[in-house]
């Protein structure tokens, strides 16, 4: 007889759907791993956790209600980011095991691996990292569980006060005010803050390696205390790891600021500030090249080149919204006891240059290209060479259109993006990010130009990820990310579909109908920042740029001095053809400027000896090894003029 209503919620089943679309019936309280055991048992010996109704819960989980589960294998991109964060764990642990009085702040897993962020009075080594590996390689053979447990947020804060946590108990203070209730994960004797999943057992954890030590502040925040970062990354087999550490020690030999150097490109000198970029000749030459292909290529599509000023009123600053949203990023100077705020964005110029007339139906779309110089307040700790920059230039559009040309726009730019990547030989990624929770405008405007933008991914037919949250304060996106020969991703170029800023700004245009109606905003870059592309295209080519975009495309190496007035004629004659041409006349022997030609990456070497003079010949060498044999310097001249034109 059942006796009450907790017996009958007991007897009661629960209907299970799995991926193949299989159903079947368990008893209520059945575990995600009973029920993905019972379905197929090869899933549950790959799973890491499970997807129960689009939420990732542990395989422990209980199901109380009718589900649809599916298991989450170790080698997906959402099971190795679990067995990476289940790793930090292990580290947390095994940092306070080794080092006492370290306190553990977060410890995320990122792209490539995890971290973990401490304060310890004394630094980390490297000798101290091999001693947090041999207690983890510990702790995984222990074979803990990991153990879910739920305390209500103010059991939870005094807990981890009790333990001296008191990054523990920042965070559980300022969750929100209707968060009750809190979850801690322990394998162990080790507690820890966490949301999970995590894998089962620490048992699982087969491959890992701690990288290295920096530094990073509380919360990001320069204002806070300064904290130990130890990076480290996991895999679900040794293999895996292996290639890995592989790609990473290519890495270092192609790291852009390292190649900046050693191919005389650029500088990031503390002289001149942090993040402030200073181009050499050859570095400025890439810059040109690929700047003046992007002039060409958007004069062909229909745009207008414009500028704006570096600086303009916080007045425009205010009515955009950058002020509230984005005052953090941006730097300001006064001028005649007014206050100026300097571009952080291209936008607010060409809306003006919109607002300079009255607009007709039949002048849209109009599209304004601007190279514009910005500048951003990023933090001293994440800047990185070219990557990441307080000054950059980014290839700015914005393209001014009426609700019904959208589509057409949108599908144009992604075109350009698609053209663009060919050229430069890169695949790319896209995802598509909705409203952050700090934005302007309004619930309907946002649908609309959300939907627009996944409307043209659509008929484009491009693949996509939803990046829920990650839109700008004024405008869902479509971001671009390309991957490099490293398999790294950068993002570069972005779509971002703005209703918000023509209404801010009062833009309008005259219909059909005599009426005054609100155009659409679309903001684009296509390579995105300048700077960033570059150490992006440094890398991914290792500094041996395809011969249209190598500052010197070849070099003239002379056996000894007496073939110099023969040289100097055929370089002239290159010079002349349009070709980036370098003497190499010095007193040196041969191999040493070939090897010079070599390290500088340059295409090819015309060696011209007496040989080369007699017949009036050059005989090029490419920078493979491959001799091409003696020919006439016109030969030459049009072999890389082929190259250039085909953009090889």
């Amino acid at each position: 007889m059942i006796q009450n209503i907790k017996d009958f919620d007991e007897l009661m089943d629960v209907k299970v759907i799995f991926p193949d679309q299989s159903e079947q019936t368990f008893p209520r309280g059945v575990t995600v791993s009973e029920a993905v055991g019972s379905w197929k048992k090869e899933a549950l010996a790959a799973a890491v956790a499970a997807d129960v109704n689009g939420v990732s819960v542990d395989l422990s989980f209980a199901l109380s209600g009718d589900a649809k589960v599916e298991p989450i294998d170790i080698s997906s991109k959402k099971g190795i980011s679990i067995l990476r964060h289940s790793v930090s764990h292990v580290m947390a642990q095994a940092v306070q095991e080794v080092f006492q009085g370290a306190k553990v702040t977060i410890g995320p897993s990122i792209e490539d691996g995890f971290y973990y962020d401490f304060e310890y009075a004394e630094p980390f080594t490297l000798d101290d990292l091999e001693k947090i590996e041999k207690k983890m390689k510990e702790i995984v053979a222990a074979d803990h569980p990991f153990v879910r447990e739920e305390l209500p947020r103010e059991k939870a804060a005094e807990l981890f006060a009790a333990k001296g946590e008191d990054y523990k108990v920042e965070l559980i203070r300022d969750l929100p005010a209707d968060v009750s209730v809190v979850s801690l994960y322990k394998d162990g004797d080790y507690v820890d803050l966490c949301r999970g999943p995590h894998i089962p057992r620490t048992g699982m954890i087969k491959a890992f390696k701690l990288l290295s030590v920096a530094g990073a502040y509380w919360r990001g925040d320069e204002r806070n205390k300064m904290l130990q970062r130890i990076y480290g990354t996991g895999f679900a087999d040794e293999q895996a790891l292996q290639d890995y550490l592989t790609l990473l020690e290519e890495a270092k030999k192609r790291d852009h600021r390292k190649l900046g150097r050693e191919l005389d490109l650029f500088q990031v000198n503390d002289e001149a500030g942090a993040g402030l970029v200073i181009f050499h000749p050859k570095g400025m030459l890439l810059r040109y090249l690929i700047e003046e292909w992007e002039r060409k290529e958007h004069l062909k599509r229909g745009y207008d080149m414009v500028m704006g000023p570096q600086i303009l009123k916080v007045d425009l600053w205010k009515k955009s919204g950058h002020f509230d949203h984005y005052r953090d990023n941006m730097y300001f100077t006064e001028v005649d006891e007014q206050t100026y705020g300097i571009k952080p964005m291209n936008c607010l110029s060409h809306m003006l240059i919109y607002k300079s007339k009255i607009r007709s139906y039949r002048d849209l779309p109009l599209r304004y290209f601007e190279l514009g110089t910005v500048h951003r307040h990023e933090k001293t700790g994440v800047l990185h060479g070219l990557m990441r920059v307080r000054q950059f230039t980014q290839d700015d559009a914005h393209i001014l259109c009426m609700p019904e040309q959208l589509n057409a726009e949108i599908r144009a730019i992604a075109d350009f993006v698609h053209y663009a990547m060919g050229i430069f030989g890169f695949e790319y990624e896209v995802e598509l990010s909705t409203r952050p929770e700090h934005s302007i405008g309004s619930d309907a405007d946002w649908d609309l130009a959300t939907k627009a933008l996944e409307n043209a991914l659509v008929d484009n037919k491009i693949p996509y990820e939803v990046n829920e949250g990650d839109g700008a304060f004024y405008a869902p996106k479509i971001e671009y990310k390309i991957k490099v020969a490293l398999k790294r991703k950068w993002q570069c170029a972005t779509i971002q579909c703005d209703f918000t800023l023509p209404e801010r700004f009062d833009l309008s245009y005259i219909g059909p109908d005599g009426e005054k109606h609100r155009p659409v905003m679309l903001h684009r870059v296509i390579l995105g920042a300048i700077e960033r592309f570059m150490g992006v295209l440094i890398e991914h080519y290792a500094g041996a740029f395809p011969v249209w975009l190598a500052p010197t495309q070849c070099v003239v190496l002379t056996v000894t001095d007496k073939q110099i007035p023969y040289a100097e004629s055929v370089r002239g004659r290159l010079v002349e053809a349009g070709i980036r041409c370098e003497p190499y006349f010095d007193n040196d022997k041969l191999g040493y400027k070939i090897r010079q030609a070599q390290m500088q990456k340059v295409p090819y070497m015309l060696v011209i000896g007496d040989k080369e003079v007699a017949a009036c010949a050059v005989a090029p060498r490419a920078r493979d090894g491959r001799n091409l044999g003696a020919m006439p310097v016109d030969e030459f001249i049009a072999l890389i003029q082929e190259a250039c034109g085909s953009k090889k």
